[in-house]
C-alpha cells in the first residue's frame, strides 16, 4: 500500500529533482536565521577542549542510554556552552558555508538551535536561540509559562519541564535546498540526527543525561518557536540534565 512516505522517497530521488538555485547563479542564503529580537545577546564562555573529562570514547558509546529523570542540580554556563558547541559549534566560516562540529551535506548546516532553559546558573529561565556564528544565546520568550507551553507541544512529556534544558532543532530548509533542491528535505532530518548524537556524547563528559524527542505537535511547536512551519520547521528535540545520584 502506497503512503505519503513512499511518495516522499520517490519524489526526492535524483531523477525528479529540479535545478537548484545555486546552479542558476542565485546568491547563497544566510548561514543562520537572523536574530530580530530585542533581548540581550549573551556570549558564552569557551568550554573546549574539555580538560576535566576522563571518559573514553568507547565507554561513552557503550554506556549511552536515554535518560528521562534528572537531579535538581543546574547546568553551569560552561556546560551549556560545551553542549551547544558539540551540537552546532562553528569551527570555520568558508563563505557560503561553515565547518562545524557535526557533518552536513555540502556544509550547508540548515539547522538553527532553540533552547528552553529551565535550570542554568546565571541565566533567566525561558526560551533562547543559539547564535552559532557568535557562540552566543539570545532571548526569544522569557514570559512565565513558556516551559509549560512547550511541554504541551511535546505531548505533555514531564521531562520537558524537569530537565535543565531542552534543545529544539529547527530546519531552515532553503539553506540546504539552495544547493540540493528537493533532496534537501531528506538531508535536514539526517543533520538533526548528527546534532542530537553529538549531544548524547558530549553530555556524558559533563555527567549529564539526554533523551531525544520526536513526538510533538508540529503546528503548536512551530508557533511557540516563532517559525512558519513551511520554510522553517522543528525537526527534532532533546532534553538534557544532570544525572541523578547513583
Amino acid at each position: 500500500m502506497k503512503s505519503t512516505g513512499n511518495d516522499f522517497i520517490r519524489l526526492t530521488q535524483y531523477e525528479y529533482l529540479t535545478a537548484s538555485d545555486q546552479s542558476r547563479g542565485e546568491p547563497a542564503p544566510n548561514l543562520e536565521m537572523p536574530y530580530v529580537g530585542d533581548g540581550p545577546v549573551i556570549h558564552l564562555p569557551k568550554a573546549w577542549p574539555l580538560k576535566h573529562s576522563a571518559l573514553l570514547l568507547d565507554d561513552t558509546i557503550t554506556g549511552r542510554r536515554s535518560i528521562r529523570r534528572f537531579s535538581n542540580t543546574p547546568l553551569t554556563l560552561e556546560e551549556l556552552s560545551w553542549l551547544l558547541w558539540c551540537c552546532q559549534g562553528v569551527q570555520k566560516v568558508i563563505s557560503p558555508a561553515t565547518v562545524r562540529t557535526v557533518p552536513s551535506a555540502g556544509a550547508r548546516h540548515p539547522l538553527d538551535t532553540f533552547i528552553l532553559i529551565n535550570k542554568v546558573k546565571g541565566i533567566h529561565a525561558g526560551l533562547y536561540r543559539f547564535l552559532a556564528l557568535e557562540h552566543a544565546i539570545a532571548s526569544v520568550k522569557l514570559s512565565p509559562g513558556v516551559a509549560e507551553n512547550l511541554q504541551s507541544a511535546c505531548l505533555e512529556q514531564d521531562m520537558v519541564v524537569n530537565a535543565s534544558a531542552v534543545f529544539f532543532w529547527v530546519a531552515d530548509v532553503y539553506r540546504s535546498a539552495w544547493r540540493y533542491s528537493e533532496r534537501a528535505w531528506r538531508y535536514v532530518f539526517l543533520d538533526a540526527g548528527h546534532a542530537c548524537q553529538n549531544l548524547y556524547l558530549g553530555a556524558a563528559s559533563v555527567d549529564c543525561g539526554v533523551c531525544a524527542i520526536a513526538a510533538f505537535d508540529d503546528e503548536k511547536l512551530n508557533t511557540l518557536l516563532g517559525v512558519d512551519g513551511e520554510n522553517q520547521f522543528a525537526v527534532y528535540a532533546a532534553v538534557v540534565g544532570k544525572l541523578p545520584a547513583r
